[in-house]
């Protein structure tokens, strides 16, 4: 997949701005705070329809307006040309049209981006809290097939209803409080157990691909562990919302299911998010994104677009170094502060200062 250009109208810092891309490897250029994340922002919201920095639609639009517009033309592997247009607004709801036919839905554009997005804020997949690593599972599945999307939302909602009726019950147990909590039980049991079941493939699929990025990227032989095995998991979900039942009743949420669950993250034995140096860690972060994408592109047949935000100022020299010789097949958007040694190989460079394009070489 090629993303041939982009134009942007209100949308961040950009009144109006336009970039045609290289097939290979493009330099997006500028000092901190021009705009250059925010270009990048605009090619993942056509992705996944959502912020990569979880922002809510307004941010995403000039302070002076209230639409903003996203507009990129992708080349398929196999020659289908698409031309997508999105419209962002604070009045309304946001729409997207696809070679001038709006779709009924935003949600339907998934899967005819594919991108790959690594920024500084994904040192906390690694260091944060566990939702950010369940995501990471999720939006991974997603990028997979779409299905998944779906899939998520269904167990999302199960368990926001079966919080709803726990909550109500004050903690009393009654025959109708049981009989809710009965319906809501075996709906989360078969989904929470599809998307537990595919979490769990997922990993086990990753988890090479993960070793030998961050092998690559650290240019030495180490022992990464990725370990996806919720308890539920292997003792049945049914089972363990049965045993939980009454610690729910007393907490009033749920305690048990996908929307708990986590990943270990291990480096030669040692738990990631304790004792990894900060180097370490940013090293696994980018491993986990650039082993998805070449994962994606070997379960899928097309390889994604892959945007690496601010990605060396993560990195110490040798690791920006071995990034920068093994840069994955496709086309790669990178965006810096600085110059690219020559050894990136850069194809086209382009740069921006506050929200203008001012050459492209």
């Amino acid at each position: 997949m090629i993303l041939q250009h982009i134009e942007l109208s209100d949308f961040r810092n950009y009144k109006n701005a336009k970039i045609d891309f290289d097939t290979g490897v493009t330099a997006i250029i500028g000092a901190n705070g021009q705009g250059k994340t925010n270009l990048t922002e605009a090619l993942g919201y056509l992705s996944t329809m959502k912020s990569f920095r979880g922002v809510p639609t307004e941010a995403m639009i000039r302070n002076t307006t209230h639409t903003a517009f996203v507009r990129a033309k992708v080349c398929h592997d196999d020659k289908r040309e698409i031309l997508i247009e999105a419209k962002l607004t604070t009045q309304g709801r946001n729409q997207v049209l696809v070679n001038g036919v709006k779709l009924p839905k935003t949600r339907d554009l998934l899967g005819m981006v594919r991108t790959t997005v690594f920024s500084p804020d994904d040192l906390d997949l690694v260091k944060g809290g566990p939702h950010l690593r369940r995501d990471f599972m999720d939006d991974s599945l997603v990028a997979f097939a779409i299905k998944y999307d779906s899939l998520r939302l269904e167990v999302d909602r199960v368990v926001r209803q079966r919080n709803a009726v726990l909550k109500q019950s004050g903690g009393r147990v009654n025959n109708a409080v049981n009989s809710m909590l009965d319906l809501w039980d075996e709906k989360l049991v078969s989904l929470g157990t599809q998307l537990g079941e595919a979490r769990n493939n997922l990993i086990i699929q990753l988890t090479p691909f993960i070793t030998h990025a961050y092998q690559e990227l650290a240019q030495r032989e180490c022992n990464i562990i990725v370990d996806y095995s919720p308890v539920w998991l292997s003792d049945g979900l049914e089972m363990s919302l049965q045993k939980s039942r009454s610690e729910d009743l007393r907490r009033l949420v749920t305690t048990v299911g996908p929307h708990r669950d986590d990943i270990d993250l291990e480096i030669n034995s040692l738990a990631a998010r304790t004792h990894a140096s900060q180097g370490e860690q940013r090293t696994l972060a980018l491993a986990l994104r650039l082993a998805l994408h070449r994962f994606i592109s070997q379960s899928v047949g097309e390889i994604p677009i892959l945007v690496l935000d601010d990605v060396l100022s993560e990195l110490d020299p040798d690791r920006a170094r071995a990034l920068l010789n093994h840069f994955p097949a496709g086309q790669v958007l990178i965006t810096t502060a600085s110059e690219l040694p020559l050894g990136a190989h850069i194809g086209r460079s382009v740069r921006i200062q506050a929200g203008t394009i001012l050459d492209s070489l």
